[in-house]
């Protein structure tokens, strides 16, 4: 027999710390410039 543990989502994959993503622009162009070029090459992966 198998038994589920009930667990809240929210707590094991946070969406937020409340800390901001990047320290900087630089940091933050990086981060908005790797998200991009994923969603382009997996733009056809469902």
């Amino acid at each position: 027999m198998v038994s589920y543990l009930d667990i809240d989502d929210d707590l094991l994959f946070p969406d937020s710390d409340g800390q901001p993503m990047a320290d900087n622009t630089e940091q933050y162009e990086w981060i908005v410039k790797i998200k991009e070029n994923l969603e382009i090459i997996f733009a056809d992966d469902p």
